[in-house]
């Protein structure tokens, strides 16, 4: 499957090497000063800078720590990195592959928390009979997260470089949230690069929006720019990602069992809120600058004379406007529908009633196309 109109592009081997050289540790170089005394400002000024490297230094140590142990903790699958180009940046993307068989792609929500673990289990469970293949969003999860422009330009050009470049042919694809959107953005595609959709708990407003509504976009816009800020910025993302603020916001919208948020559950979900630059895409997806439409008419409009299958899961304890609109695409001719326990995160909460409830679809569906 092959696309000449790219607006991102991936790395070929010899650029793969040279943008790993590039992220290696540059070498400390001994400077020798000539100078006996140094004024006090200037004193003051060496300080701060030095404090500020140091405080540089060690979230990238935390980043790196964080991804060696991401990498070196899961017996199913081979870690790789999917070195991509946007805005003339090198972007490592990280995914995971493990099982034999028909590929399946599973894509983690976007959010402050997002983390291709969070469909780890239930990627394990389909692993038994397929391929699977588990992605990090750029910008999330223990993929690199630089200071871009987050946009759902970015997205869709990152999903449909990685499929057309990964895959020789159509594939099964699970989405989660806000990845939906961008999943059914790319089945307008001729060809599509998907033979079959599964939507878990989907949504396409942010957080924001959803709360405050459409008219405030340009006061989000501004809130945006501020948590892209030096020091205001990171004090504001602080404030919004406290272990309580979180255990609050999952219990609320991600988890319908409040008693799943352990607190080992927790501190991971912290632990990926706090990896350098995390704020910059988290930002993008609350202040709803990750939305892939504008409106409920567009988002409908993704169902709408569709020529691939899909099946929509529908948690029970889904927020309401999420729900209500899921429930008006169930009643679109040919759309399946699974209905389970779980919000907005239950294909980590409940990821075996999951696999259960899409395994004899995903079978029939797999034979009829192996019979054609």
């Amino acid at each position: 499957m092959k696309d000449t109109n790219w607006d991102g592009e991936s790395l070929t081997n010899g650029d793969q090497a040279e943008a790993v050289a590039q992220d290696q540790p540059a070498q400390e170089l001994a400077l020798e000063t000539q100078t006996p005394e140094i004024p006090a400002l200037e004193t003051q000024a060496l300080e701060t800078q030095a404090l500020e490297t140091q405080a540089l230094e060690t979230q990238a140590l935390e980043t790196q720590a964080l991804q060696a142990q991401e990498s070196a903790g899961s017996p199913f699958g081979e870690t790789r990195i999917y070195y991509w180009r946007w805005e003339k940046q090198t972007i490592g993307v990280h995914y995971e592959v493990f099982g034999q068989g028909s590929p399946i792609l599973l894509l983690p929500a976007l959010s402050t928390i997002s983390h291709r673990d969070e469909m780890r289990r239930l990627g394990e469970l389909l692993a038994e009979k397929y391929q699977v293949y588990l992605f990090d969003w750029a910008g999330f999860g223990s993929s690199d997260r630089p200071k871009v422009k987050y946009s759902p330009k970015l997205y869709q050009a990152l999903l449909r470089n990685f499929v057309q470049e990964t895959f020789q042919e159509p594939i099964v694809v699970m989405a989660a949230g806000h990845a939906a959107g961008y999943v059914m953005e790319l089945a307008r595609m001729e060809p599509s690069p998907w033979s079959w959709v599964v939507l878990a708990a989907p949504t396409w407003r942010g957080p924001l929006p959803t709360m405050m509504g459409e008219t405030k976009r340009a006061w989000f816009k501004l809130l945006q720019g501020l948590i892209n800020l030096p020091l205001i910025g990171q004090f504001l993302y602080r404030l919004n990602t406290t272990k309580f603020f979180l255990s609050f916001m999952m219990g609320r919208h991600v988890y319908a069992d409040r008693a799943r948020i352990t607190p080992a559950v927790l501190q991971e979900k912290f632990k990926i809120t706090q990896v350098k630059g995390a704020r910059f895409a988290s930002a993008a997806f609350v202040t709803g600058a990750l939305d892939p439409v504008r409106s409920s008419q567009d988002w409908l409009a993704y169902f709408q004379g569709r020529r691939i299958p899909v099946l929509l899961v529908i948690g029970e304890n889904m927020p309401p406007k999420s729900r209500a609109e899921a429930e008006v695409v169930a009643h679109f001719g040919g759309v399946q529908i699974l209905r389970m326990p779980g919000s907005l995160g239950l294909h980590e909460e409940y990821p075996e009633q999951l696999f259960e409830g899409i395994a004899p679809f995903l079978a029939k569906y797999l034979s009829k196309r192996k019979d054609n």
